[in-house]
Formats: C-alpha cells, structure tokens, sequence
C-alpha cells in the first residue's frame, strides 16, 4: 500500500501526538508534531508538509476554537494549497461552519473514532490531487510556454495571446 506523504499534527497535549504517531504511522511517510502552533510556519518552511490536523484550543482554560481559528487563516495566508483539518474536543455546529468557512478542509472531533479519522485525512489528500484551480493551471501552462520559447518572452506572450506587459504581471504573481 503506498503511504501519503508528510502531515503535520499540531495539539498542546503529548498524548495525543503519541496516539497520532502510532494510528497514522502506517496511512503517512512522515509525521512531523508540534506542541504550541507559533512553530507552524518555521517547520513548513523547513519541511514539505502534504496535511496538517491542527487542535482548536492551546492555552489552558480556553475553549472558544479562536486560537485554531486564528492559525488556520495563518496557514491558509502562507500554504494556500495545504490542506488543514481541524481537531477539538470542544465542538458545536457554528464552530464547525467557522472553521469550514476560514478555509479547513474538515474536522474531527476528540475523542475520534480511528479509521474515520484516518479515512477523512485520505479523502482530503485524494481530493487536493484532483482538483487543479485555475491559478495554478494558468501558472504551470505560462511556466511551460516559457520554456518552450526558450525564456524568450516576447514569443511567449505571442503563443499565449497576450500581450508581453500582461506576462510581465502574470509572472510577478508566480
């Protein structure tokens, strides 16, 4: 069976990362943790990072889901592609819809049931590898004719219809 890529589990409780190791050690490659998510962005600039299950509270005594709401947009900000699924102990229906609604790709609720978890993280990655969005379509496709063109621009922006300024500003946001 091939095994998924690098996820990266981020909750305050040792505990649960342990758990998480041993359920996921046999679906994922790597599984990277984290205690406290203010190292979220540092370990997916260092490693490349397929999934992230992220808890919803860190800080003792609190259980709004803001601290996972607020690094969920962070993630979403740096990793646009990277798929976060949220995890909470404390779970109603208008968190769910806040937290579907800022960009998480699903969420699980503690305790989980294993292979549902497992089955959910599956079907977000398959998901991620089918759908291509249109920027990243239109990217790889003005990459391509580039090189075809041999990184002669003017031609480029001939092949594709547009003008050379028009690439220019295509190109700054690649």
């Amino acid at each position: 069976m091939n095994k998924y890529g690098t996820i990266l589990v981020v909750d305050d409780n040792p505990s649960i990362l342990t758990a998480m190791r041993y359920l996921l050690d046999g679906t994922f490659e790597r599984i990277l943790t984290l205690t406290q998510p203010d190292g979220i962005l540092k370990m997916m600039a260092q490693e490349k990072t397929d999934i992230v299950l992220l808890d919803m509270n860190f800080s003792l005594g609190v259980d709004s889901g803001q601290e996972g709401l607020f690094w969920l947009r962070t993630i979403r900000k740096q990793h646009p592609q990277t798929p976060v699924v949220l995890l909470t102990a404390y779970a109603d229906i208008s968190l769910a819809v806040k937290g579907l609604k800022s960009g998480a790709a699903d969420f699980i609720t503690k305790p989980w049931d294993n292979d549902e978890l497992v089955r959910k993280l599956k079907d977000v990655l398959d998901m991620q590898n089918e759908i291509v969005t249109l920027d990243e379509m239109e990217k790889d496709h003005i990459r391509r004719t580039i090189d075809r063109c041999h990184g002669n621009l003017t031609q480029a922006a001939d092949m594709l219809g547009i003008t050379r300024q028009t690439l220019y500003n295509k190109m700054k946001r690649i």
